[in-house]
């Protein structure tokens, strides 16, 4: 499970190691599969991805490329469902209830429930066996801070890891956080790592350079 959105506040160096050790037919769980070289991108592009739960994969042509062909499978989710599955396999939770579905096509041979006389699709909770994060600070007990919309699906993420790792891009002596700041609290932290900054160009910076 990664954090990020179109690549921004998903951990390079964390990303540059996954594809460093040759690591393949892997299971992502995250908002997108970024752009080809930004981001989760680079897994898919390379064809480490077995399977992928996301909410859309448009900006990575190498994302669709591969679920046409049948060598990735994708399980698309709307994007608020599934940062809710994703905080609700964070929170403990068994799943949630979701209107998004029901009577159509998507909702044919799953669980529903009625409340107050509503129906529902049953949602099972997401959770990861590796969280993988990306803050702008962090101490050494892993509290996290983040970087304006860089924070995006990244404490969720945070809290659904069997293991979390964190990617921070200053860490910070004990004590050094404003507590009003901190986001992810350190208990759902297992480890932290520097980060060296991105390692691609945005696509808005090839876009600037161009003109």
């Amino acid at each position: 499970m990664y954090g990020g959105f179109g690549g921004i506040g998903t951990p390079p160096a964390l990303t540059e190691g996954i594809v460093a050790k040759g690591v393949k037919d892997l299971i992502l769980i995250g908002n997108d599969t970024g752009f080809p070289q930004i981001g989760i991108g680079p897994l898919v592009t390379l064809g480490r991805v077995a399977k992928v739960i996301t909410s859309h994969i448009g900006s990575n042509p190498f994302a669709g490329k591969r679920m046409t062909e049948g060598s990735m499978e994708v399980v698309f989710y709307p994007q608020g469902t599934l940062a809710e599955k994703i905080r609700a396999g964070g929170v403990g939770l068994g799943g949630i209830l979701v209107d998004v579905g029901v009577g159509t096509l998507m909702g044919e041979g799953r669980e529903t429930v009625s409340v107050l006389g509503k129906t529902y699709l049953v949602e099972p909770a997401l959770t990861a066996e590796v969280a993988i994060v990306h803050a702008k600070r962090a101490d050494p007990y892993g509290n996290l801070v983040y970087d304006k919309s860089g924070r995006n699906f990244n404490p969720l993420v945070a809290m659904a890891g069997r293991i979390t790792i964190a990617e921070a891009d200053e860490i910070v002596p004990l004590g050094g956080l404003d507590p009003e700041t901190i986001v992810t609290p350190g208990v759902f932290v297992d480890m932290v790592i520097p980060g060296k900054g991105v390692s691609w160009q945005w696509v808005w910076e090839k876009k600037h350079a161009a003109e």
